[in-house]
């Protein structure tokens, strides 16, 4: 199999949606669809219309007609819903969920990884982030019941991950061990997927596993400890979008009030490759030089994402696509990497936008609570049952459940935040949740992209701009 040079980073909530992993993967690079609360993405579709018919139609090739069936008899509107009614709710995510949910997890998963494989045959990842554990081994059943080529994991530790494709492969019960704040004893996620199968049974194939790691530590690990096969790296610094891994050692600000990154944070491509695996670079790489750079150092390539997530084929809103490449064009786009937003503790860069939550005035109104679930820390209650509590929610309410009030001020709901971002914000009381946008410290490539002239580019732009003038060929696996 000849690995991608390029692969497009996995961008939640929807940004690297179904088009444009289709789109890289149609091409030869690695495309990715971000699994990040895809069952509460497709939910929202549904309700607003499904707009082409795309997820019936993959809904209809999932290979459990009456599950599909079920989630479309929940949630698909015929026309969509009005645009001022409120999304009807989905259950929550937690250590405990229902045959229901687990079932709209494995179809949404699925309908994903289908309509990014449709019409060719290229290779299509799925990321996921290890910091939303309860999701996880369904989410993975239905994403390799679509024959998703690559699982990529960041923010955590995935060394559990290899051996449980291994399981879910065979069709065997698979155990995930759940992170719980205070706990006496361990806690896991456990699913059997026989359960959603009963009777007959596709056929499955194991996927690669890629980890997203920051350090040589976390890469020697995974490789050396892991109890089923890691087949490749993707390498990631400080300067990539989304979450990033915290500075080694005590926390430092910087006078903008930025988590200060020193050498122990920087990662030796040398050491990476010596470790004996396929390996990408992640994080301020979107030029044809960073790709040269990174093939030279011996990488078989680069993960790009701030370039894929503005180009047309993503899942960001055209409004906030246009703004953002107005102001990037300009050479005055300001990326901050917030110590606080994120309720998972991690920093991550916030691009500032006018009418988004990086305005503090607009961050000032929004009524704080936690209604969507996928970033809350677990916990353990005084009875020994598992709580669940956000540092997002108000602060009252955090404080009620064990939290410290001094961990919640400046945290921002990224659940809501992000679904606005794809234009499938709730709506409350007539006001639609306001968006909130992520990317990498470098946008420089997309002036280079467009020229002075141009206002919009595509996946096929990104991936000919990239590729111009490299003098390396792909490696083999």
């Amino acid at each position: 199999m000849e690995l991608p040079r390029i692969i497009q980073g996995g961008m939640g909530l929807g940004i690297s949606n179904w088009r444009l992993a289709k789109a890289v993967a149609s091409l030869g690079q690695l495309g990715v669809v971000s699994g990040t609360a895809i069952d509460l993405i497709l939910t929202r579709r549904l309700q607003a219309g499904d707009p082409g018919g795309h997820m019936r139609r993959a809904l209809a090739a999932f290979p459990g007609r009456q599950m599909a069936k079920r989630v479309i008899d929940r949630y698909f509107v015929e026309g969509g819903k009005p645009e001022d009614a409120p999304f009807a709710a989905k259950p929550m995510v937690g250590d405990k969920q229902s045959a229901a949910l687990e079932e709209l997890m494995v179809v949404a998963n699925f309908a994903e990884v289908y309509l990014a494989k449709e019409g060719h045959d290229g290779m299509v990842g799925i990321n996921f982030l290890h910091k939303i554990q309860t999701p996880m081994l369904p989410s993975l059943l239905g994403a390799m019941l679509a024959g998703v080529s690559v699982v990529l994991i960041g923010a955590g530790i995935p060394l559990e991950i290899p051996e449980i494709l291994d399981r879910l492969a065979a069709w065997e019960p698979a155990e995930f061990s759940l992170h719980v704040t205070g706990a006496s004893e361990g806690h896991a996620m456990r699913f059997d997927p026989k359960s959603m199968f009963p009777g007959e049974r596709p056929e499955l194939v194991r996927p690669m596993f890629f980890p997203i790691v920051s350090s040589v530590t976390l890469a020697t690990m995974l490789v050396k400890k892991s109890k089923g096969e890691v087949n490749g790296l993707v390498v990631e610094d400080p300067t990539a979008g989304g979450h990033n891994a915290p500075p080694r050692g005590a926390l430092k600000l910087n006078e903008a009030g930025e988590p200060v990154y020193g050498p122990r944070d920087e990662v030796d491509p040398a050491a990476i490759q010596a470790l004996g695996l396929p390996f990408w670079l992640a994080g301020s790489n979107g030029s044809p030089e960073k790709l040269q750079e990174a093939l030279e150092a011996g990488a078989n390539g680069v993960q790009v994402g701030s370039l894929f997530a503005f180009c047309e084929e993503s899942g960001l809103r055209d409004d906030l696509k246009r703004e953002a490449i107005e102001t990037a064009k300009r050479g005055e786009s300001e990326v901050f990497r917030d110590p606080s937003a994120s309720p998972t503790g991690f920093p991550f860069q916030v691009l500032t936008a006018v009418g988004t939550l990086s305005e503090p005035e607009i961050y000032g109104k929004r009524r704080r609570m936690c209604d969507l679930g996928y970033l809350r820390e677990a916990y353990e209650k005084e009875d020994g049952s598992v709580g669940w509590r956000c540092p997002a929610e108000r602060p009252e309410d955090f404080v009620k459940k064990g939290g410290k009030e001094e961990e919640t001020p400046g945290r921002k709901c990224l659940c809501n935040s992000l679904m606005a971002n794809l234009g499938l914000g709730q709506v409350r009381g007539g006001e639609v949740e306001q968006p909130l946008l992520t990317c990498g410290k470098d946008l420089s490539g997309i002036g280079k992209l467009l020229g002075p002239e141009g206002l919009s580019y595509s996946a096929a732009d990104v991936m000919a701009y990239l590729q111009s003038g490299v003098r390396e060929t792909a490696q083999a696996l």
